[in-house]
């Protein structure tokens, strides 16, 4: 079957969607590093994300208390739902807060964007990840969950999936089975297609049984970068995601620099990454998805969805943090429109 009609007959579904994230609301406290050291110094693998205790929390507090941070809201699911809100798409997010400032501070900012909130309440404080950034860019979460982790099944109704077309769900949710299988039933009983984005090598290592179910038993559409496609499969990203499209219908291995992979069924596109300077890799995963799915809500061919994606992924990582400013997203937008119109 001709790519065309193979593009076409799957992106139909999707045109005029509105997408419902589904994550752990968190605060990004972002730290820049001059080296790595203060990443031994906790015990974090680089390029990993972690969970932590309150006690390795203030340990990192202490540490970042002479580091120059910033702060923003973050969490990987939200970060991609901000990017499709800013790209136009209609959205809402599911997530757990604390009854506190940051929890307020939260909650605001996902107001102010234009996203539908559909955030549960905990009287445990919010969460939190801690950001270690290095100096070639790469970065290491220190993730304290909060009022996040109690995010639960029981949270859960039928009227907050009503009136959307995909749910995006993260990886880091595995950690909570069922959590996840209430979300993806009451989605798919919606009428919902599900894009998942795997989120971390570390998560997959340690639920490699559920990780395999949510792809092959739910996902429509699946994000990996090359760390957790090869925990995923044990190969390199192209047969990786040869693999991982067999148990789905669209599979999607970023490369950072390389550029990405997209495969569904037969066909195997590779999209060039584009020409940036890398201060910070957070969020490039999350805004590529953003832009990957917002290809697919307006029709386009996987290639132009991939183009889309890799525009916001370039872009991200000249900042630092997974937000940006409307300058930049005004020029997003206008090579967006640029590549549609092509």
């Amino acid at each position: 079957m001709p790519i065309f009609q193979l593009c076409n007959i799957f992106v139909e579904i999707f045109i005029f969607m509105r997408i419902l994230g589904m994550g752990n609301a968190l605060i990004d406290v972002l730290a820049t590093l001059r080296s790595d050291v203060v990443i031994q110094e906790v015990g974090l693998l680089k390029g990993g994300m972690e969970l932590i205790d309150i006690d390795r929390l203030k340990k990192i507090k202490q540490l970042f208390s002479s580091i120059h941070t910033s702060q923003a809201c973050g969490g990987s699911a939200a970060n991609a739902i901000a990017g499709l809100t800013h790209l136009g798409i209609s959205t809402g997010f599911i997530g757990k807060i604390g009854n506190d400032d940051l929890g307020k501070f939260y909650e605001q900012d996902l107001l102010e964007n234009g996203i539908v909130s559909h955030l549960q309440k905990s009287d445990a404080n919010s969460g939190c990840a801690m950001t270690f950034i290095s100096p070639d860019g790469e970065r290491t979460f220190g993730t304290y969950l909060g009022a996040a982790a109690t995010l639960s099944a029981a949270d859960l109704s039928a009227e907050m999936f009503r009136g959307y077309d995909l749910l995006h769900i993260e990886g880091y949710l595995v950690q909570d089975p069922a959590l996840i299988r209430k979300a993806v039933l009451l989605a798919k009983n919606e009428g919902l297609k599900i894009s998942l984005d795997m989120a971390s090598y570390n998560v997959i290592r340690q639920q490699p049984e559920f990780s395999k179910e949510l792809v092959t038993d739910y996902a429509d559409i699946v994000f990996a970068n090359e760390e957790e496609a090869f925990a995923f499969t044990g190969k390199l990203p192209r047969e990786a995601a040869g693999i991982i499209a067999e148990q789905c219908e669209i599979a999607i291995v970023k490369c950072g620099k390389d550029g990405s992979i997209i495969q569904q069924g037969d066909i195997c596109l590779q999209i060039d990454a584009l020409s940036a300077q890398c201060i910070d890799s957070t969020g490039a995963g999350d805004l590529y998805a953003a832009g990957f799915l917002y290809g697919l809500a307006n029709g386009c061919t996987l290639e132009q969805s991939g183009r889309i994606g890799t525009i916001l992924a370039g872009n991200v990582i000249e900042v630092i943090g997974p937000r940006m400013d409307n300058e930049r997203w005004n020029k997003i937008k206008l090579k967006v429109n640029a590549l549609l119109e092509a």
